[in-house]
């Protein structure tokens, strides 16, 4: 039962790559960093899966790209993507996906503590894309919040809502199914 378990987590922590790489493909271009469907595959991935198998998802979505696949937005891929300019927020993502987790299982998987989770993880995934923009890019603080950070607030705050909601109803119906545990932490590999 335990390798099934292990086997079935595995393959969901895939399935959430893909949904990343194919959400990084809805996007809007902007100047240097573009608005992303990434984001709010990292919010539903760790708000459904918790902090363990939502940072092995983003791990897996960043190994993917790393390797070349055109899994990031823009359909690129390489680790010239991923320490580029825009590669911080990449890193970010499983640091936040991570975090998102975390605080929903020491508290609760509801929609209030979803949007609390993930607005502190979308502020997370734009401070560091940010940093990582002002060095590579060699801008000044100022512009590189300019075009790596205030353009992405509002949208930001409506993808951790849309993610929350959406994450929330997604992992009920999941539990319901017994394809995860109702218990805090999904099934453990």
């Amino acid at each position: 039962m335990r390798q099934a378990n292990k086997l079935r987590m595995t393959i969901v922590c895939g399935i959430f790559a893909a949904v990343t790489a194919i959400l990084a493909q809805v996007e809007i271009p902007l100047p240097l960093v573009p608005i992303s469907g990434q984001t709010l595959a990292v919010g539903l991935t760790a708000t459904i899966l918790g902090s363990r198998y939502g940072a092995i998802s983003m791990i897996c979505y960043a190994a993917l790209g790393a390797i070349g696949l055109p899994v990031f937005a823009q359909a690129k891929g390489g680790l010239g993507v991923l320490f580029g300019p825009t590669g911080g927020y990449i890193f970010a993502f499983i640091a936040a996906a991570y975090v998102t987790g975390l605080i929903l299982e020491k508290t609760s998987f509801s929609f209030v503590n979803a949007i609390i989770a993930n607005l502190f993880a979308m502020m997370l995934i734009l401070c560091i894309g940010t940093i990582q923009l002002k060095f590579v890019a060699e801008l000044t603080w100022n512009d590189a919040f300019a075009f790596g950070f205030y353009p992405f607030v509002v949208v930001g705050i409506i993808k951790a809502l849309l993610a929350s909601w959406l994450g929330v109803t997604v992992r009920r119906r999941l539990v319901q199914a017994r394809l995860l545990h109702s218990s805090q932490q999904p099934v453990k590999a």
